[in-house]
């Protein structure tokens, strides 16, 4: 069955990171589909509110960790909402030759995985 995912990432700077994920999902074989949360206009006061509301309809959600994560309120926002609906949630290493960060939501004990197409299929089954 496939999964209904919400991708959460540093829109000023990991744009690129979330295509390739959302071209991932396009694989014949992708064990999920993507909602996609991009704002392409404005914040609109009520973002936080569509957040959550689409945030409730997935069945996890991948948080890209990109080198400025830490600094991106709009992740943090998410992963709060995530946390706060119980929405099984992963890190995911969004580049490999630099060092990326945790959002600054993110739980101690919270993992950043490596990205493979094993590990993505793994850890959306749930196995951390």
């Amino acid at each position: 069955m496939r999964k209904r995912v919400f991708i959460s990432f540093d829109y000023d700077n990991d744009s690129d990171i979330k295509g390739s994920l959302v071209g991932q999902a396009r694989n014949p074989d992708s064990p999920f589909d993507i909602v996609d949360m991009s704002i392409k206009e404005a914040i609109a006061s009520n973002w936080k509110e569509n957040a959550r509301r689409r945030i409730k309809g997935c069945d996890c959600v991948i948080v890209l960790c990109g080198e400025h994560t830490h600094n991106a309120k709009g992740v943090a926002a998410e992963l709060t909402i995530t946390q706060e609906e119980g929405i099984p949630y992963f890190l995911l290493c969004g580049r490999a030759n630099v060092e990326v960060h945790k959002p600054t939501a993110a739980r101690k004990e919270d993992k950043i995985y490596r990205w493979t197409w094993e590990n993505i299929k793994l850890l959306l089954n749930g196995i951390r």
